[in-house]
Parts: structure tokens; sequence; C-alpha cells
């Protein structure tokens, strides 16, 4: 278990440190990243990352996923609480570190809505749903592994990313918006990227439910 979690620790450092990273990079070296850019490092942090520990700790990297695994009864309730604490934990390192080497930036790729709350709020609720269905339908039990999985799961965080990332930051990920939120004390809209990542996560365990019925690939979610 100490293995597992520390993985997920280090996965979603990995991941808030270059997505985000690359955020704070393209403010301060005038936009040489490009919203291309952000969303394709977001996309491939995901992926590698997939590839590294999928086998270790199924690489969730997400407190929604965690979350979603368990309701789908793919994953022990007793092993959430530790999984979505080395989360937040590598998110938050992620963004102290950004900050110690970006001092003066403001908001260190903090979600933030792009426009009224509710349009960001049904955004990432959808975002979520799909992200999360994707990974129901490739993982094998609670676990994003192989080069299916790796690929589907990087190109759909990738996808969001590209088209919804100027409406609400695409984050589907509590942590991911957690971490910068905290550190760069921007987080008036948190209450967003905590709840709707959550809130579609668990409505694409119906839906994998509901499409998959007759194969068997989500035989176990309820």
């Amino acid at each position: 278990m100490k293995s597992r979690c520390f993985a997920e620790l280090l996965c979603t450092f990995a991941m808030v440190f270059a997505g985000t990273g690359a955020i704070v990079v393209n403010d301060t070296h005038g936009g040489v990243v490009s919203h291309a850019g952000i969303a394709i490092t977001f996309g491939l942090i995901v992926t590698v990352m997939i590839y590294a520990v999928g086998d270790v700790s199924g690489a969730h990297l997400n407190p929604a996923v965690t979350l979603a695994f368990w309701r789908s009864g793919r994953y022990p309730g007793r092993e959430v609480l530790p999984y979505v604490a080395a989360q937040l934990a590598g998110a938050l390192l992620a963004s102290a570190m950004l900050h110690v080497m970006f001092p003066t930036h403001a908001t260190l790729g903090a979600t933030m809505p792009g426009g009224p709350w509710w349009q960001s709020f049904v955004m990432e609720t959808i975002l979520s749903a799909m992200l999360m269905f994707v990974i129901l339908s490739v993982s094998t039990g609670a676990k994003e592994k192989g080069i299916t999985a790796a690929i589907a799961i990087g190109g759909t965080v990738m996808l969001e990313a590209m088209f919804a990332g100027p409406v609400c930051g695409a984050s589907m990920n509590p942590a991911r918006s957690l971490g910068p939120a905290l550190v760069s004390g921007h987080w008036s809209w948190l209450w967003i990227y905590l709840t709707a990542p959550v809130l579609g996560a668990w409505l694409a365990v119906p839906l994998c439910r509901a499409v998959h019925a007759g194969d068997g690939c989500c035989a176990s979610c309820a």
C-alpha cells in the first residue's frame, strides 16, 4: 500500500508540475508554449505516467477517478482516503516547487472560469464524465495500464484541454486545481473544480454500465 500511495504522489506531482508548469512558462516567456502546447503537455504527462506506474498504483492521478473506481465497485473503500491524500499531497508539492521557481507568477496555473461560473461547472462535469467513461472502458479493474489505456486516456485529456481550456481550464481533476489554488491564494472558484469533476466521474459509472452491459467491460460497475 505504501508503494502504491507513493506512486500516486509521484505521478500526481509530475502531472501538476508539468501541466501547470507549462502554463507558468507560457506566461513568463512570451507565450512560447501556446495553448495547444499546454494541452499537449497535459495529455503527454498523463500518458507517460500511466506507462510508468500503471502496473503499480493504476496511475489514477485524480481523486475523482479514485472515487469513481470505488463507486463502480472496482476499488476498495478502505484505500480511497490514502490514495486521495497522496494525490493531493503530490499536487501541493508540485505547486510549491513552481512557486519557489517562479515566485512572481500570480496564479501558478490555477483553474478559473473564462465566463459565467455555471458554464464552467457544466463544462467540467461533462468533460469529467467523458474522461471517466474512457477510463472505465479501457482500464483493467482499477488500473489504468498498457498501451491502449495510456494513449486513450492521455489523448482524451489532451483533446478536452485543447477545446475547453479557454472556457473552464479543463481541469477534470480536483488535485490539479487544488494545488495551484491554495499555493497561489486564488481559490475563489475552487469549489467548481472540487465538485464538478467528482460529479462528472460518478455520472460516468452508470453510463459505462449502460453502454457496455452486453460485453462485460463494466460488469463490476454498480
